[in-house]
């Protein structure tokens, strides 16, 4: 009996010391620390795309939550990246992304630009909300952080995935900061954009930020398909001053950096506009090119059942990538 009691405090022990051991590994591997999470009610509108692209400010109002990591306690302003989700809401790649960037010591804000509306998705259906609802929930969340006594202003980067990647894309153009961006003036110091459709000319599109851009796109991606985004790139390269590089994945499927989606999965219901060639027409409609009339949901470009995947070697790439730009942008501002 004593033996045995005394095996046993011996397995204590060792669990133990065990878990004394992994406490003190864990910081060193970039474990993130959260010190403070706080959920704040961000104020935006809904436009339709074309009260957005003409300027309207009259949308529906509405509230809307977001939830703010901190990496560290005290008093220091620090770097945050404001995370745009996709289609399908907020997703644990965005909460992937979250454990990199607060390992980085930079906080997170993940915008919820659904629940706000009554909206759980919209993969299905992308008529539920315009295309750019986000990019004001963007420059709205800019408003909101810009604000916060933990936030350096000059270190806001806009990331998005997806629905969310294109928001991001496009929030850089001057002409729609000049509409609807922060009143304060300041601007996104960097823009992350994944995955993102560049398959509507909008006016003026080639005018846009002297702050860095930086798409990730997959070469095999049958959902928001690479090659408009090149042509856009190409065209942007002409223009001087404009620091905006495009990086492709071979082999590489939508929502590539998304670990939790393992092999290649097809999407039966989802909408698609791979084949559709769009672009704002003066009133602020947009138009299908082909048919010369308002783009609707229902216009024969519209396809179902694109595919979606993680790529492992693309999603580590991708997030030194990422790594590499923050740690840049932390240094230099």
């Amino acid at each position: 009996m004593f033996a045995i009691e005394r095996r046993r405090s011996f397995q204590r022990c060792l669990v133990s010391l065990a878990l004394i051991l992994l406490t003190a590994v864990l910081p060193k591997i970039g474990y993130p620390q959260v010190a403070r999470m706080e959920v704040l009610s961000l104020q935006s509108r809904t436009l339709t795309d074309q009260e957005f692209l003409v300027g309207g400010i009259e949308g529906q109002p509405v509230t809307l939550g977001g939830e703010l990591r901190l990496p560290r306690s005290g008093t220091d302003r620090l770097p945050v990246v404001i995370l745009l989700h996709a289609s399908g809401g907020i997703g644990s790649y965005e909460t992937d992304w979250e454990r990199d960037l607060l390992a980085m010591g930079v906080a997170t804000f993940v915008v919820d630009s659904f629940s706000g509306r009554g909206i759980s998705s919209v993969i299905n259906d992308q008529s539920l909300l315009g295309r750019f609802a986000q990019t004001e929930d963007a420059y709205r969340a800019f408003e909101l952080l810009e604000k916060h006594p933990r936030i350096d202003p000059t270190r806001i980067v806009l990331m998005g995935f997806s629905r969310g990647g294109t928001s991001t894309l496009y929030a850089a153009l001057k002409r729609f900061r000049t509409m609807h961006g922060p009143a304060s003036r300041r601007e996104f110091a960097g823009y992350l954009a994944f995955y993102p459709a560049c398959n509507v000319a909008y006016h003026d599109d080639e005018d846009i930020t002297g702050k860095p851009v930086r798409i990730f796109h997959g070469e095999a991606d049958d959902y928001v398909p690479i090659a408009p985004c090149r042509a856009y790139v190409e065209r942007l390269a002409r223009k001087q001053g404009y620091d905006v590089k495009l990086t492709a994945y071979p082999d590489a499927l939508h929502l590539f950096d998304w670990q939790a989606v393992k092999a290649p999965t097809i999407l039966p219901k989802a909408q698609t506009t791979r084949n559709c060639r769009l672009a704002e027409a003066d009133n602020g409609e947009i138009i299908n090119v082909k048919m010369a009339q308002p783009f609707t949901y229902s216009d024969a470009c519209v396809e179902l059942g694109p595919s979606i995947g993680y790529n492992e070697k693309a999603s580590a790439e991708a997030r030194e990538a990422v790594r590499q730009f923050i740690a840049a942008l932390i240094k230099t501002q």
